[in-house]
């Protein structure tokens, strides 16, 4: 199988920034599903929000695309990153979903009854393992840039947004040293509190299954939908919400003063303002950083969750990363 390193300019550049920081490698518990066969990306694109046939386009396709798969309702059922394994257009396709590890059985039968003559396998990948490459921001050793993918099965640029660094797939028990010299293995805890300080939602924690919406979810910001390519389970409802250009909530990271009560904040807990109006749900988070889907009206104004015992002030950011004109 043909191995790849990948690195896109405008990461590059951010990486180049901390020079001299060690880039920290995340054990990601997500499951990796192999769709193969001459109609894979045929047999996905009417199953998922972003156009899968771009990865086997043409030799410059990309090699990740962000995606959801959506009930018939337009909410989303399962988030998704897709990768292109194959080398080039005369092999034939083979792609890897990467999902939430709770949901693998579930994704595989949401394909599977869909599948019906398509050519195609679908199976998981357990000899494969997930990383999460962030460049870290303490001084250290000499670069943040990959150097060496010898190991590597795929090694890319997180479509999603640049500030989440890279995804790699590797094999089981790869020696992530080797990989990205000089990289340090971090706690996945510290992941998550990157990808919520940065707004980035993933799983079903963060996706309800069935609940979320794509668009409120900030699926455009994040490159993961494509609203030319035609019908899709769930493009009805998605496609006129965005040429109304009305979107009223959205996931926004939020951040809660210590200490914390020591039983947490519970997930799905109302937001309010102060004067006791809904402003929206928590949604999940670790520690003191969250995500949560707020009505944009309300991020500026003072923030509460009531607990019964006393009230959590918090408070709502707009990423950095999002277009200029994303809140407005």
């Amino acid at each position: 199988m043909l191995v790849r390193a990948l690195t896109a300019p405008g990461l590059r550049r951010w990486c180049r920034g901390r020079r001299g920081a060690a880039a920290a490698c995340f054990p990601l518990g997500r499951a990796l599903l192999g769709v193969r066969g001459a109609e894979a990306a045929v047999f996905l694109q009417g199953l998922l929000t972003n156009d899968v046939t771009q990865l086997v386009a043409a030799s410059d396709a990309p090699p990740a695309l962000y995606a959801h798969a959506l009930n018939v309702q337009g909410r989303c059922l399962y988030d998704v990153i897709l990768y292109r394994l194959h080398g080039s257009t005369a092999e034939e396709p083979h792609l890897l979903l990467e999902c939430d590890s709770s949901v693998l059985d579930s994704l595989q039968k949401h394909l599977k009854l869909y599948k019906i003559r398509r050519k195609v396998t679908i199976t998981p990948c357990p000899d494969l393992s997930l990383w999460a490459i962030i460049p870290g921001k303490q001084p250290g050793d000499a670069s943040s840039l990959p150097k060496c993918a010898d190991q590597a099965l795929l090694l890319t640029p997180d479509p999603r947004a640049e500030v989440m660094g890279w995804r790699l797939i590797a094999k089981e028990g790869a020696n992530l040293s080797e990989i990205i010299p000089g990289s340090q293995v971090g706690d996945v805890q510290d992941y998550h509190r990157h990808r919520y300080k940065q707004g980035i939602p993933e799983g079903v924690k963060d996706l309800p299954p069935g609940v979320a919406l794509p668009l409120e979810s900030n699926l455009a910001f994040m490159n993961g939908i494509s609203f030319t390519k035609g019908c899709y389970i769930g493009q009805e409802l998605t496609a006129r919400t965005h040429h109304m250009g009305v979107i009223r909530k959205r996931l926004l990271p939020v951040s809660f003063p210590a200490p914390l009560p020591s039983h947490g904040i519970p997930e799905g807990a109302e937001i309010l303002t102060e004067s006791g109006k809904v402003a929206g749900k928590f949604r999940a988070g670790g520690g003191e950083l969250g995500i949560a889907l707020l009505r944009l009206a309300h991020v500026n104004e003072p923030l509460c969750i009531d607990l019964g015992g006393g009230k959590v002030k918090l408070s709502a950011t707009t990423p950095e990363w999002w277009p200029k004109t994303a809140a407005k």
